[in-house]
């Protein structure tokens, strides 16, 4: 499954409207870049070869009964049965003379696209077919749900982190690879997916996994806050699509159930029961998966974090028994620090029971001192522990970079050998946020030039990975 192999279907020029008037011959192409078998991640490539500009461009071509799209980005979506319309987004609709724009979609099936047109023209060129696709109605402002996507993804080859290391277990406090030996993973954690899924696109994952040698990524979906609870087929399907994209690039997937407010994680008890069923029921098979089941509880005490866990991991121990479950802990899994104290003490004597379970600790560099560092220090030595979510900012993720406490930390967690996800790989505004504003609508993710400092540091921290 490598990603640039295969099948080009030429799909290629036509006439569209450009801003001077004059006709304009645009080329369209087709691109397989992955596929596994049940479902397959492709990319339209569009290419201005006439002399006047592009303002806007409508792509349209129909799949056969049984494959659906799935995930889509760079354009909007509108679907008539098997009938599929993208159209441009408001920043990539004017394409100039010799320029091109591209974007994708992961499709669940064996089926390739049919009958391609360009803004009513065959995408090949020459005049409109006799057999033309069905209309289709404008598209909406906003991308609509998606639907289920691909379910399975044969193991990448190579020297991948997952092909190296394979089904992770708990062994003592480590986290420990098929061999038994133990290791550290590095990564990034999304943004909520809600608000940034332009910013975890297959082009800026191949960026983080092949560039930045990331080991794993964390799929940060909020429950709340637009999340989850808005639309629970939506946020469970993009999560799929997620593991998928991870899995094709050799990386390992925490699925995080971003819960925050309320604080009380037996809040959302039905709802991460139905979520983990099935996320854990389609993708047990892979061995790149991990359960983040509570995010950052507050407000309660571990006897109620406890309680919740020992009702959810269960669900996922009976689908996937092998899975590393990683459990949230109190006061924003500051391990009790940033409110009720005695977290280590509390958790050690009163553990969530079962196998392959890891307690979960996060940090702001320049708002979490000495006194989280030490509780943090000593709670090495007793639990098994994973950082899933760390800046190098305050706790808002946002203000100046402490660089030196976020070092310090750093330093730690590699001599115990402590596996972390650094929060966010994402434009947004704040000095947490890898990317400068913008870049994510750009779709340009290589390099260091559209990165903030805190995006500069962290991604030399993420090259320099762990021996394995």
């Amino acid at each position: 499954m490598t990603a640039g192999l295969a099948a080009v279907l030429a799909l290629a020029p036509l006439a569209l409207t450009g801003t001077a008037g004059a006709a304009a011959a645009p080329t369209a192409s087709f691109t397989k870049v992955n596929d596994w078998g049940s479902g397959w991640e492709g990319s339209y490539r569009i290419t201005n070869s006439g002399s006047t500009t592009i303002s806007s461009w409508r792509l349209e071509f129909a799949l056969p009964a049984g494959t659906t799209v799935g995930s889509y980005w760079d354009a909007l979506l509108t679907s008539n049965g098997q009938h599929h319309t993208f159209t441009n987004r408001s920043w990539n609709g004017t394409v100039a003379p010799g320029a091109s724009v591209t974007f994708g979609f992961v499709a669940s099936g064996t089926g390739a696209p049919t009958g391609c047109t360009l803004n009513g023209q065959p995408c090949a060129g020459g005049t409109t077919p006799t057999t033309a696709p069905p209309p289709t109605t404008t598209p909406p402002a906003t991308a609509p749900p998606t639907t289920a996507p691909p379910t399975t993804t044969p193991p990448p080859t190579g020297l991948s982190p997952v092909a190296a290391n394979g089904q992770l277990r708990v062994c003592g406090r480590q986290l420990c690879n098929r061999d038994g030996r133990a290791i550290q993973l590095r990564g990034m954690s999304t943004h909520g997916i809600q608000w940034y899924a332009n910013c975890a696109t297959p082009a800026s994952l191949d960026v983080l996994a092949r560039e930045w040698n990331a080991d794993v990524l964390r799929i940060s979906m909020y429950v709340q806050e637009d999340g989850y609870e808005t639309d629970p087929r939506r946020f469970t399907d993009l999560v799929h699509n997620y593991i998928e994209l991870a899995t094709a690039r050799g990386m390992y997937a925490i699925v995080d159930w971003h819960m925050l407010s309320p604080g009380d994680p037996n809040f959302n008890l039905t709802r991460a029961r139905t979520f983990f069923a099935e996320i854990a029921d389609r993708h047990k098979d892979k061995v790149n998966v991990l359960y983040e089941i509570a995010n950052e509880p507050n407000g309660v005490p571990w006897s109620a974090i406890k309680s919740y866990a020992e009702q959810v991991v269960p669900v996922i121990r009976s689908r996937d028994p092998e899975a590393v479950v990683l459990v949230g802990t109190p006061d924003w899994s500051s391990l009790g620090v940033s409110g009720s104290g005695g977290g280590v003490d509390t958790i050690a004597a009163n553990p969530v029971t079962g196998g392959n379970l890891m307690y979960v600790f996060h940090f702001y560099a320049a708002s979490h001192g000495d006194a989280y560092y030490d509780t943090f220090a000593r709670a090495a030595d007793r639990l098994p522990l994973f950082v899933t979510e760390f800046g190098t900012q305050d706790y808002s993720g946002d203000g100046p970079n402490d660089f030196a406490m976020a070092q310090r930390y750093l330093d730690l967690m590699a001599s115990k050998k402590i596996s972390w996800t650094n929060w966010n790989f994402s434009d947004d505004f704040r000095s947490g946020a890898v990317f400068t504003t913008g870049t994510c609508g750009s779709g340009q993710f290589g390099g260091t030039a559209r990165l903030k400092p805190a995006g500069t540091w962290i991604r030399d921290r993420i090259r320099t990975p762990d021996t394995f």
